[in-house]
């Protein structure tokens, strides 16, 4: 089985479970850390004459985060390219399931069987904090509508105040956004790479918690971690 994967945490769980099938992943694919394998551009910009060089079996993609004329043009070269959809966390457990099933696994990983339990451990989140999660900025955008990132967030106690927008990453002016009146700002080091002199400082007087972008959007081997480093980075910074 030779696979490509044009998404960074499909990368990563096909490198943890069925290392030997990957030959191509995208520029952003960088977990494992030493990964080797022919790098094949941006997860939106593919260069598809590398991919359709490597002759893979087998093209993971995801419906949010490759553009679909790409998708389509693998397909019209004769690739065989499956594509998730993943907006909740159960919907990652299913599709990583798939994912993994398609590139060969033998069996269920033991690391997705941890990941389901850690998460299916997790005690009610009585105390809820409302928040703003800004993902770019120039201009500023925000988590809006059925996005993953927001379904971690909403497990782990902290509701968005844009979950209900008509877009999915709406682009909100940063008046509005202090207007909203947050309790907190999630501010993740990926899209936009929010440092603690980067984003802060446009939310005087409101706790900010700097997160790992790979714990709060990816879907991989992250996810049995990733409830107990957000919930320390959310707890640091709203006590």
């Amino acid at each position: 089985m030779r696979v490509v994967s044009l998404v960074p945490s499909l990368t990563e769980a096909v490198a943890e479970t069925v290392p030997g099938a990957l030959v191509g992943a995208t520029d952003w694919c960088t977990h494992p850390a030493g990964l080797d394998v022919t790098r094949i551009g941006g997860t939106k910009n593919p260069k598809l004459d590398r991919i359709l060089a490597l002759a893979p079996d087998l093209v993971i993609a995801n419906e949010e985060e490759n553009r679909a004329p790409d998708l389509a043009a693998l397909r019209e070269a004769g690739l065989e390219v499956l594509v998730t959809e993943v907006r909740t966390v159960p919907q990652a457990f299913a599709e990583l399931a798939r994912v993994l099933a398609a590139c060969g696994a033998p069996a269920r990983p033991r690391w997705l069987d941890e990941a389901e339990e850690v998460w299916a451990a997790l005690p009610p989140q009585e105390r809820r904090v409302r928040a703003v999660v800004p993902i770019w900025r120039r201009p500023w955008m925000v988590l809006g509508r059925d996005t993953f990132a927001g379904d971690v967030l909403a497990r782990l106690g902290v509701d968005h105040l844009y979950a209900t927008h008509a877009d999915r990453y709406p682009r909100i002016p940063l008046p509005e956004l202090l207007a909203s009146r947050p309790d907190l700002v999630v501010l993740p080091d990926e899209p936009y790479a929010f440092t603690a002199d980067d984003g802060p400082e446009a939310f005087p007087g409101i706790p900010c918690a700097l997160v790992s972008g790979r714990h709060l959007t990816w879907y991989g081997p992250s996810l049995t971690e990733a409830p107990r480093e957000l919930a320390e980075a959310l707890r640091a910074a709203h006590r």
